[in-house]
């Protein structure tokens, strides 16, 4: 009998394994301007994951330089109407509000999160990982507070002046909304996320 219940037990924990690692099998799915996009449906969410993958000519440790400081952020996706810094501490952690502007009739977005740099200077990798913070924003009644959200920016160092940088997230917009707005969120922003880190980084190659 221990046998057998051993037996059906090692089979669930194989079954689970298998579906969780087929769920998070990247697809690829468009490429724009050198900019590959892939998708994911992780288990327990509703909606897909996305990644973007590029090269960008310019040292990992510069890229990340660029990522990390979020007074400055005039290069990020313009769909963000309000970006409010509620704690920055250089190179380990940040914390921030934003807005996303969504054309009418849909509702603006908010979400507040918190980002928590590591480097591995060894092995030439720069990461940033953004999960929502809680209980620091009230909720607006004009907008749609996003609790579901991750984001994930890799900067892996190939040369000395080329790098592979990766974005990974997911987002639940939440409420009802339109299928453009899922595109959005999946093709539109990270690729506008990551054109705005390479004409950074080109504009400050050509001014050195």
């Amino acid at each position: 009998m221990n046998r057998i219940r051993t037996a059906s037990f090692l089979i669930i924990i194989v079954s689970f394994i298998a579906s969780t690692v087929n769920a998070q099998q990247w697809q690829f799915v468009n490429k724009k301007d050198s900019i590959y996009i892939y998708t994911r449906k992780d288990v327990g969410k509703k909606l897909k994951s996305f990644k973007a993958v590029t090269r960008i000519k310019a040292p990992a440790e510069k890229i990340f330089a660029l990522l990390e400081d979020v007074n400055k952020t005039d290069w990020w996706d313009k769909s963000l109407s309000q970006i409010k810094v509620l704690r920055y501490v250089k190179n380990k952690l940040a914390q921030y509000y934003l807005v996303y502007d969504l054309p009418w009739p849909v509702i603006d977005r908010d979400v507040c999160v918190t980002v928590i740099d590591s480097v591995d200077r060894r092995k030439g990798i720069y990461t940033l990982k953004a999960t929502p913070l809680s209980g620091v924003i009230a909720i607006q009644k004009d907008k749609v507070r996003i609790t579901d959200y991750y984001q994930t920016w890799i900067v892996k160092s190939i040369a000395k002046d080329l790098s592979l940088v990766e974005l990974e997230g997911y987002v639940d917009p939440a409420g009802s909304i339109p299928d453009w707005v899922f595109n959005m969120v999946i093709f539109k922003i990270p690729t506008n996320c990551i054109k705005g880190v390479r004409r950074e980084m080109k504009k400050k190659i050509s001014d050195n």
